[in-house]
């Protein structure tokens, strides 16, 4: 019971309280480029979500039975980012012959998962949290990677929704385009530090 406690918890932090886009201020550059329509922002994030997923249980253990144990940790980004590079190649393969329209809507932004810090970052957040007091293993790992997912699922969704609102919006000029996106996002941003009791209550 408290395994499965801790796990849920584990799993609320990465969509609320760790968001990795309005906590951690990781993958930026998706938040804000692909998040105009409702149809790209899932698209990338379901892609994000696969992504981190597959990372997370294939870099941990390289990390922990390899990298560490012969003394090559200080390598670790430069292979955490080509199996992330090798990963993102495989779902672009696959999108262009399987989902060609949602290829094209994405465009640039499907390559840039390669270097999306939100999916190095949980990569290499998990490997802290192991090593660190939390003493993550595998499992919770993976969780803590899938509820980074969700998040930042759930924060491109919500932003998504907002931009389509503001297009209509009777917003001043001096506002229009990126001052009122950036004011929204912080907005949004705040917003989420309201579940920090939420996820508190849950850990006591």
């Amino acid at each position: 019971m408290l395994m499965v406690k801790g796990l849920v918890s584990i799993f609320l932090a990465g969509i609320l309280t760790e968001n990795l886009i309005l906590s951690k201020f990781l993958g930026i550059c998706a938040f804000l480029g692909v998040s105009k329509k409702f149809n790209t922002s899932m698209g990338m994030s379901l892609a994000v979500v696969f992504v981190m997923l597959i990372a997370t249980a294939v870099t941990w253990p390289i990390y922990m039975f390899i990298l560490l144990p012969l003394g090559f940790d200080y390598m670790q980004t430069v292979v955490f980012i080509l199996i992330i590079a090798a990963l993102v190649q495989f779902i672009e393969m696959s999108m262009r012959k399987f989902m060609p329209p949602l290829y094209n809507a994405l465009g640039i932004y499907l390559p840039l998962i390669t270097t999306n810090c939100a999916i190095l970052g949980v990569t290499m957040l998990v490997i802290e949290k192991t090593l660190g007091p939390e003493q993550y293993g595998f499992v919770e790992s993976i969780v803590s990677s899938l509820g980074g997912g969700i998040g930042f699922m759930i924060a491109m969704i919500l932003f998504s929704g907002i931009r389509q609102k503001m297009e209509t919006a009777d917003i001043p000029n001096f506002l229009k385009g990126l001052p009122i996106t950036l004011i929204a996002a912080s907005l949004l941003a705040v917003s989420f530090l309201g579940f920090q009791g939420v996820v508190n209550g849950m850990l006591g």
